[in-house]
């Protein structure tokens, strides 16, 4: 595709839209910050810190370390950072959003502000709507880089640019669909994380196949009650963007909020995981703010699952005992 597209973030997920962008556009821009990284990046076409098997075609790459010439560089920005380091990221721009196409690969919350990222570009950076998109799952870093086939649903407002992104992102391992939903689709990105955290509790805690699978049947209805009230339209929750995304971040071993919440299950405290892992699960940080969102709604959807890992997480409450009167609220 003749055409230009920029990725910003440095980590497995940014790794991987470039491994797919670089094969697909004639000229990518990536912006992290380890400047290292990107000597090594150029050196030996791998990223020696995130998916450091992939090979990457340097060839078509333009590297950064200043975010202001990564914006500039593309009409197209996708990013691809976790939403905790997303508001300190941005304060370094003195080039404007406002002009641009944005795609957020992101899957959380800007806890800062408390919104959704395309609600935060709209709100903090004015970014019009028809030019905020969204790329949902379910898809792992991981298989991408090993190239197993994976699904993406690609949603926008405006329908020519999610086609372009769309067919931006095809490979042979990769299929992708368009979608109109990008609030529901944020929203349940960030909520599935939640869930998967919840999973994560239930094995560290030892709970079977068969309380897992009535945690998931149960938390797939508490994302669509909770979706349904903060953006009635018209949606399939069964659809790979909202159940299939849920399912892979629950059960996969690849997914980092599972072994969080598997941690947690088995005693770790918050701060004890967050060293151990290295690695930023979403959905601490989500489950925050989806708990204070619903709260401050003036009828607020029933949400068992989120309230026990709120608890858990936020309120000290022991997990055994937090998920002990979950197994009471599930049906």
């Amino acid at each position: 595709m003749e055409t230009k597209i920029s990725v910003i973030g440095g980590g497995s997920w940014a790794t991987a839209l470039i491994k797919i962008f670089t094969a697909n556009i004639d000229q990518v821009c990536w912006y992290m910050r380890n400047e290292q990284a990107i000597e090594h990046i150029k050196a030996t076409k791998h990223n020696p810190n995130y998916l450091s098997d992939v090979h990457l075609n340097i060839s078509k790459l333009h590297l950064t370390n200043d975010i202001n010439e990564a914006v500039a560089f593309s009409d197209y920005v996708v990013f691809s950072i976790p939403s905790a380091f997303l508001s300190d990221e941005l304060e370094k721009l003195t080039e404007p959003l406002s002009n641009k196409n944005i795609f957020s690969a992101i899957k959380g919350i800007e806890p800062k502000s408390g919104l959704i990222v395309g609600e935060y570009f709209n709100k903090i950076h004015h970014v019009p709507y028809a030019q905020i998109g969204v790329i949902a799952g379910p898809c792992h870093a991981e298989e991408v880089a090993l190239e197993r086939l994976s699904y993406l649903t690609i949603a926008c407002l405006d329908e020519e640019k999610a086609h372009f992104m769309a067919e931006a992102m095809k490979r042979h391992y990769v299929k992708t669909k368009i979608s109109d939903d990008v609030v529901g689709i944020e929203y349940a990105a960030m909520l599935k994380n939640i869930y998967a955290l919840a999973a994560g509790i239930a094995h560290g805690l030892g709970y079977g196949d068969n309380f897992q699978s009535v945690l998931m049947s149960n938390a797939i209805r508490e994302m669509r009650r909770y979706i349904k009230h903060i953006y009635k339209i018209k949606r399939n929750i069964n659809n790979s963007a909202y159940l299939g995304d849920l399912l892979v971040t629950a059960y996969s071993l690849f997914s980092r909020n599972r072994m969080f919440g598997t941690m947690i299950g088995k005693g770790y405290t918050v701060k004890s995981t967050m060293a151990e892992m290295n690695m930023v699960a979403e959905g601490y940080y989500a489950t925050k703010s989806a708990y204070l969102i619903n709260k401050n709604q003036e009828k607020p959807s029933r949400t068992p699952i989120l309230d026990a890992v709120y608890k858990v997480l936020y309120e000290g409450k022991r997990a055994n005992v937090a998920f002990a009167e979950l197994t009471g609220e599930l049906d």
